[in-house]
């Protein structure tokens, strides 16, 4: 019988890297917890610098990308989809509803809905409507049909601010360092290619939502709005 204490998270990022970098030290404190984590990224982000053609830097990513899954403790699952052209299709909807149907997770992690980049923006609406076919008896994929998402939560990325609320806070205070030397596999993280400051920008907002929870450091997520509610016999 399995453990149902247990469970599978897949996080679902627009590019290698977002993942990681909006919830990879909640991946690291699950996976210490025995949880399984998989990490799936739709595309390299092989477009994202410009001193490389994007083969070389896809293959970068790519090599980026496995090492800071191994320092989280997560799978890693590329899609064949290019940086800037993720297509808003059934076709990947079905590509993504079949890797929930491969992974079996009971959570997932993605982006919020409104974006600066459009890969983000169509994540969202891509793996809303996967989890929706993987549970269908009537979709065919590779896989048979998994029922068991128990939530999807989305992330705090400085691209999707938009109408993003904190609801959910998770204490990462223990986990700061394992983040950090995950995310800095990426030399996108490090500097040298970007201007923005993702590694400092990151870490201070670890600091700010875990000062709102009352903890050192904490990752922050939202919910779609139905969510949104409890039920109670009494005023808590």
């Amino acid at each position: 019988m399995a453990d149902e204490t247990k469970k599978t998270i897949l996080a679902i990022g627009a590019h290698c890297g977002d993942a990681e970098v909006t919830c990879g030290a909640v991946l690291a404190k699950h996976n210490k917890l025995g949880d399984r984590i998989a990490i799936l990224h739709l595309t390299l982000g092989e477009g994202g610098n410009p001193k490389m053609s994007p083969q070389a830097y896809g293959e970068q990513k790519r090599r980026e990308a496995e090492a800071a899954a191994k320092i989280i403790g997560a799978e890693a699952i590329f899609a064949p989809y290019k940086d800037g052209e993720l297509p808003n299709t059934e076709d990947v909807r079905r590509y993504v509803a079949d890797v929930i149907r491969q992974v079996k997770p009971s959570h997932i992690i993605t982006h919020w809905r409104t974006s600066i980049h459009k890969d983000h923006a169509a994540t969202h609406a891509i793996v809303n409507d996967a989890v929706l076919l993987a549970s269908l008896e009537g979709v065919v994929t590779a896989h048979p049909r998994h029922r068991g998402v128990r939530a999807i939560y989305y992330t705090e990325n400085w691209e999707d601010p938009e109408n993003f609320k904190p609801y959910l806070y998770v204490d990462v205070s223990n986990e700061l360092e394992t983040w950090r030397e995950a995310v800095t596999q990426y030399q996108f993280i490090k500097g040298g290619i970007s201007s923005f400051p993702y590694l400092e920008y990151y870490e201070a907002l670890a600091r700010v939502r875990g000062a709102e929870a009352g903890k050192r450091y904490a990752v922050a997520f939202d919910v779609d709005p139905f969510e949104k509610k409890r039920v109670v016999d009494m005023l808590p």
